[in-house]
């Protein structure tokens, strides 16, 4: 048996992806990513986009629309709703922002299109080589741990970027926190982060933790009032792709071009 396993990997070969020295591997045919608002086919109804998301993604300013990832649980509504199809999301994967703001694209510049920026200047320069996170699931769904743990599989490979979990905050340079962060939770969350040594940092993935995503309008949803603890860098989707939070990750180090 332990023959044949052996046997098996050597035929596979090398199975850990060539990014980022070569491609990123394709995004699935049902991934959404970066929303793109045609201008030349919207009509400024914000009508039927609006009143279509559940999570009021969708915000209208200076008579254009913007959407806000951090609030965008990528489910396509919207895109559905336009009578006249301007809306669309795209494959691009970079969604990742060092700041809450960076996450409302298509503002009033006419770009709709730019991802948003991640490099943080400070994480970069004291986590160029290593960074250990402390992963705190605080009343998630368990679909944004599941692809934030794909990302230790063989295929992504984390630790080859100096990036793994740690198994207890005191041993953390950061914390990954995941979930709407219910009341209950708030104890440890905050418990967590002051456990870990300055300075430290702490990377929010996924639209619960971001925004409360689906459930910000529950009393009990700290997320959907405002962040719990310093937020350095927001990963919205719901869940997101792995990509999204590996490509964050590394821009927010700077090891990747933001």
């Amino acid at each position: 048996m332990i023959y044949n396993i052996f046997r098996t990997r050597f035929i596979q070969g090398h199975q850990t992806m060539a990014y980022p020295a070569g491609p990123a591997p394709a995004m699935p045919e049902r991934f959404a990513g970066l929303p793109r608002l045609d201008r030349s086919r919207c009509a400024g109804c914000a009508g039927p986009c609006v009143d279509a998301c559940p999570t009021g993604a969708i915000l209208r300013a200076d008579g254009r629309l913007r959407f806000d990832l951090g609030r965008c649980v990528f489910c396509r509504e919207c895109e559905h709703a336009c009578p006249t199809g301007a809306i669309a999301f795209g494959k691009d994967y970079r969604l990742a922002s060092s700041s809450r703001e960076g996450l409302v694209v298509g503002g009033a510049n006419g770009e709709p299109n730019a991802a948003p920026a991640a490099l943080n200047p400070d994480a970069s320069g004291l986590y160029g080589r290593v960074f250990s996170l402390r992963v705190v699931s605080a009343g998630g769904c368990g679909a944004c741990e599941a692809d934030t743990n794909v990302l230790n599989t063989l295929a992504w490979d984390l630790g080859r970027f100096g990036v793994s979990y740690a198994a207890s905050p005191r041993h953390a340079d950061g914390m990954l926190l995941i979930g709407p962060v219910p009341d209950n939770m708030e104890y440890a969350v905050r418990e967590t982060y002051d456990a870990i040594p300055d300075p430290k940092f702490v990377i929010a993935v996924g639209t619960c933790a971001i925004s409360g995503g689906a459930y910000a309008s529950r009393p009990e949803c700290l997320a959907g009032r405002g962040a719990v603890v310093p937020v350095d860098l927001f990963i919205p989707g719901c869940p997101p792709h792995p990509m999204t939070i590996l490509d964050g990750m590394l821009r927010f180090l700077g090891k990747v071009p933001d």
